[in-house]
């Protein structure tokens, strides 16, 4: 658990980790997750870092909001880093929680000193055919059934079928999954699809001027691993490719996370 409160603020559950007078570090996940997904990686980033991971809302142990576009959740995020008084905070996300924190920076980029993007895919046409359990659980007509009845062995295999090796999930990431509702997780796929439709990631980000790492599994299933380097239109953007690591490098990788995370926020303090 974390050293610090487990609070619920702006409709979302914050956890903290680390020192509060450490140099802030934000975690945002990615769709249908929460902040535990980023358990593995922790430990090492508390140590140098106030380390504060939310749930957006309807994930995890965050109650779901009449509704919440990707602008809104971006809005409730930095009204947490308000209520917290802080500025100038390294923001990190999974997946469409890229999403979320590129958001962030449009709407407040006061906020963010610097940004890191994990396996978040640039623009629609990077999308590959997602893995088929994916597609089982997710998929209308029959995705609301299969969901209803998922196990905790169907969600390990449905975490494990986006990476590229063998992974250890955290028992608090998969009782996080089940408490997920179908709506909300099709709810998040539409909000992403409309963010990436109406602009893609690097375009919005080449005119921000944030200090920006992104990382990508060199065999993601989810997204071409190429795509990645479509970031290199971002001025002074970094691009770091995992070999042999899939969708979920905070599972599959997490000490080469920690690594370059923890490099990156070294040079931009």
């Amino acid at each position: 658990m974390s050293e610090y409160d487990v609070e619920q603020s702006h409709a979302m559950h914050v956890v903290h980790d680390g020192p509060r007078q450490a140099p802030p570090l934000l975690l945002i996940h990615g769709s249908g997750a929460s902040g535990a997904s980023w358990r593995p990686v922790v430990p090492a980033l508390a140590a140098h870092h106030h380390v504060i991971r939310v749930d957006l809302p309807g994930c995890g142990q965050s109650p779901p909001p009449p509704s919440s576009d990707l602008p809104d959740q971006a809005g409730r995020v930095a009204a947490v880093l308000d209520e917290l008084g802080l500025r100038r905070v390294v923001v990190v996300g999974h997946s469409s929680g890229g999403y979320v924190a590129t958001a962030l920076v449009e709407q407040r980029p006061e906020l963010v000193r610097s940004l890191a993007l994990i396996s978040t895919g640039p623009s629609p046409g990077a999308l590959l055919r997602q893995p088929l359990i994916l597609r089982i659980l997710l998929a209308p007509p029959f995705g609301p059934l299969v969901w209803s009845r998922r196990s905790d062995a169907m969600i390990r295999r449905g975490i494990s079928a986006t990476c590229a090796r063998p992974v250890d999930i955290p028992d608090d990431a998969v009782a996080d999954l089940r408490g997920i509702t179908y709506r909300t997780v099709r709810a998040v796929l539409r909000r992403n699809t409309a963010y990436l439709a109406e602009r893609n990631v690097p375009e919005r980000l080449a005119d921000l001027k944030v200090p920006l790492l992104v990382i990508f599994g060199a065999a993601d299933p989810r997204w071409e691993p190429s795509s990645a380097h479509q970031y290199d239109a971002v001025p002074a953007a970094r691009v770091e490719m995992l070999p042999g690591v899939g969708h979920v490098p905070m599972f599959e990788a997490p000490e080469a996370i920690s690594e370059l995370l923890l490099g990156f926020t070294a040079t931009e303090h």
